[in-house]
């Protein structure tokens, strides 16, 4: 073997490794859309296309499902004007009704007027009294709306629709695929803390952590749970960060679509672990409507979801886990 042939071997295989060592490089970038961060990392090469194709996407949901755009598509449907619902919004539409139907109306995306009501939509009305509420609950119910060709129909016009506690996972869903269609089959998708992770970061799990709500001397959240997620997603919600206070009293952003109350139960978050981030977003919302006991319940009934609550027991932070949700590191 001549020494020209050697070096030439030699100049491939640099060149493999350091194509292979490309190819393993984890790249990041994060930037905010519909309402809250996000931050996106994938393995691979790097593809300076890929931010302006998220940000595209997100603003394409903002559009759709923001209640705070007077110009978004389910603005125009809450105020009855005729249009042509596009493919995220039926999407979104159906898969909110199966869960709807799924936990017995906990999630119910006609919960709008109440969300209204209650000082977290666009109007920020306090001093709600108990009549009121009553009366609004004749235009909640998941069954009272339906779409027939790109068409909404509701029962009654003063119906309206609220799909945040399922957007942000619909969102995360819809990059991932993205995402994978583009050939990054190794990716986690974080929005606003819901988040799904495909494939392994350098052959491992990727680590996801659980933020007890607690806060630490610089005023943040610590991650005190952390765990190992694949091809997989999970969602949370709680009522200690997104509530507002009235003369004192602290009201939860989660409204029982059922008695139109916010609810102020022990529960204080929820962490759902399902396929797809769309179902955790919903379910996560649910489950803090339905309180720990109906909600383990439910996942003894459905075991290929998981989950992990947090709860507070006479003043302590008490957690409990379903026994298919991930060990973890405390």
């Amino acid at each position: 073997m001549t020494s020209i042939i050697k070096k030439s071997i030699v100049a491939v295989c640099a060149l493999c490794l350091l194509m292979a060592c490309k190819q393993e490089k984890a790249i990041h970038f994060q930037g905010f859309g519909i309402g809250t961060y996000y931050s996106i990392t994938y393995i691979g090469t790097e593809n300076t296309e890929l931010p302006e194709a998220v940000d595209s996407i997100l603003n394409d949901i903002s559009k759709t499902f923001s209640i705070f755009d007077t110009t978004s598509l389910i603005v125009k449907v809450n105020a009855n004007e005729k249009v042509t619902l596009n493919q995220d919004f039926i999407s979104i539409f159906n898969t909110a009704s199966e869960l709807s139907e799924l936990t017995s109306g906990a999630f119910d995306a006609t919960v709008a007027p109440l969300v209204n009501v209650w000082g977290f939509g666009r109007e920020k009305q306090l001093n709600i009294t108990q009549e009121e509420i009553d009366s609004l609950l004749d235009f909640v119910g998941y069954k009272k709306v339906s779409i027939q060709k790109q068409e909404i129909f509701k029962s009654d016009p003063r119906i309206q629709l609220n799909f945040n506690a399922i957007a942000k996972g619909y969102a995360v869903d819809k990059i991932s695929q993205y995402l994978i269609s583009k050939g990054y089959t190794n990716c986690l998708v974080d929005i606003g803390g819901e988040v799904v992770a495909r494939g392994t970061k350098n052959g491992k799990d990727w680590q996801i952590g659980i933020q007890i709500p607690t806060e630490t001397a610089e005023g943040e959240m610590a991650a005190d749970y952390v765990f190992a997620l694949q091809n997989r997603a999970v969602a949370t919600s709680g009522n200690y960060r997104s509530y507002h206070e009235d003369n004192g009293e602290r009201f939860s952003h989660i409204i029982n679509p059922k008695t139109g109350q916010s609810e102020r139960s022990n529960l204080l978050s929820v962490t759902v672990i399902a396929a797809n981030c769309t179902h955790a977003d919903a379910l996560a919302t649910a489950f803090m409507v339905m309180g720990l006991d109906a909600s383990l319940a439910f996942l003894d009934k459905h075991p290929h979801y998981a989950a992990y609550f947090i709860y507070d027991e006479k003043g302590k932070f008490k957690t409990k886990k379903t026994r298919n949700f991930p060990e973890g590191n405390n």
